[in-house]
């Protein structure tokens, strides 16, 4: 299949829609719960969710793994390859989550010491906890499986397994808070039916897997060098992922030093960075399957095309989203919040959001490149790279220019990444050797 403008669209836009309908999900879960007249459980809810999704994000390396071994497998053919990879995905996923059920509750109570609340918060978020945490083998399980599909460009199945279960959510929340009076436990009772009904319509997907006989070919599934090659490339990308994290929460935790003014105009401004990896996630992930199609059948030339069409049309999208931060962001900003104060400080740094998405295309579309190349070490060395140097400008540009220090230092972070995987890029095609060069 010839790589083209409309191949690439049709892999990254139903992701860019799939994204689009995640914060609807939280509007609801809080609204319906903000319906009980009470502030505890509409608390309890948000941090209950908040917890389980930190401890759940900690398995994310499944579904950008899974992505690119699965696509080099496409690419070269493998299909009883292609069918072992769903299987250990899965059973990593089931695995995965089993050990947090029967763990939850050194995890619960680690989560609450780090982050402590109400008594009443903390005794309705433990109840939903409760109950949610019994979702967590469909939710991890469900990374390997929007991985594997990805790879293979079938990026129209994780847009129906997400509305299905947002929508499954969105009625079954109506239905046991506002109808049966459920309250918090209704709200995590409908997020784990949405969860495993979002497993069960994933595999479905995943049927023909179940027709190669390799998917229970248990020699191929556990061979011991394939495993390795799984574990290595999920271990560099978990270890890539906690250092991006650990400049987000070093963010967060600054702003609130220039008081509260400052700290509500910079998470009114994270939004606009929110929207723009939305919106560019869908280019990342077509690169990351065209990207590792092309490797797999060692073609150099489609891989070069691949990491051009999708890094164009990321491209575009940041320069569209630039042009309409400067043009409507202000708009957006007094729409987000009424307080005139906070409201005149997230203008006055509104240009860093306009020069955030042109500062990070090449971060964000190199991610995808080198995932679906699955040159992770890379990944994970100049991310450590990217951090180092990140620490060492961000905390003399703050005790210089304080706020603005602050946002200088994080844009600036998306420039390391991006230049330091730019330098390893020729490496990428380098390492790309056709068969009948051998």
């Amino acid at each position: 299949m010839n790589l083209t403008h409309r191949r690439v669209l049709h892999i990254a836009l139903p992701v860019v829609i799939s994204n689009a309908t995640v914060p609807i999900l939280g509007v609801v879960d809080t609204g319906v719960v903000g319906q009980m007249g009470q502030a505890a459980p509409i608390g309890a809810v948000g941090i209950g969710a908040i917890i389980l999704t930190a401890i759940y994000w900690i398995f994310g390396f499944l579904r950008m793994g899974t992505s690119g071994l699965t696509a080099q497998a496409v690419g070269e053919g493998d299909r009883p390859e292609v069918a072992a990879l769903l299987s250990r995905a899965l059973l990593i996923g089931l695995a995965a989550g089993a050990v947090i059920i029967a763990a939850q509750a050194l995890l619960f109570a680690g989560a609450f010491a780090v982050s402590p609340a109400s008594a009443e918060v903390e005794t309705l978020a433990r109840r939903y906890m409760a109950i949610r945490v019994w979702s967590a083998p469909a939710a991890i399980a469900l990374y390997g499986i929007t991985g594997w599909l990805i790879a293979q460009e079938r990026t129209g199945a994780v847009l129906a397994v997400q509305v299905l279960m947002n929508g499954a959510n969105i009625l079954l929340d109506l239905v046991f808070v506002l109808q049966l009076g459920w309250g918090v436990a209704g709200v995590a009772s409908a997020t784990v039916i949405a969860e495993w009904s979002g497993l069960a319509l994933g595999l479905w997907f995943c049927r023909a897997a179940f027709r190669v006989p390799a998917w229970r070919d248990w020699p191929r599934v556990f061979d011991r060098a394939r495993l390795i090659r799984m574990g290595v490339v999920n271990g560099d990308i978990l270890i890539r992922s906690v250092l991006l994290q650990t400049i987000f929460v070093s963010f967060l935790f600054w702003g609130a030093d220039f008081g509260d003014i400052q700290l509500a105009a910079n998470q009114i401004l994270l939004q606009f960075l929110n929207v723009t990896a939305y919106a560019l996630d869908g280019f990342a992930i077509a690169a990351e399957s065209l990207v590792g199609q092309a490797l797999g059948r060692r073609d150099r030339p489609a891989l070069r095309r691949a990491a051009l069409l999708t890094s164009g049309w990321g491209g575009a999208i940041c320069a569209a989203l630039a042009l309409a931060f400067a043009l409507f962001g202000g708009t957006v900003i007094d729409t987000m919040t009424t307080a005139p104060d906070v409201q005149t400080a997230a203008r006055h740094y509104l240009p860093y959001m306009v020069l955030a998405p042109i500062l990070g295309v090449a971060a964000w579309m190199l991610d995808g490149i080198f995932i679906g190349a699955t040159r992770t070490t890379d990944m994970r060395n100049m991310m450590v790279i990217s951090t180092i140097l990140y620490f060492a400008t961000v905390i003399p540009l703050m005790a210089l220019f304080g706020n603005h220090g602050l946002w200088t230092g994080l844009l600036l972070s998306f420039v390391f990444r991006g230049l330091t995987l730019g330098w390893r890029y020729p490496a990428l095609e380098r390492a790309v050797v056709h068969p009948s060069s051998r």
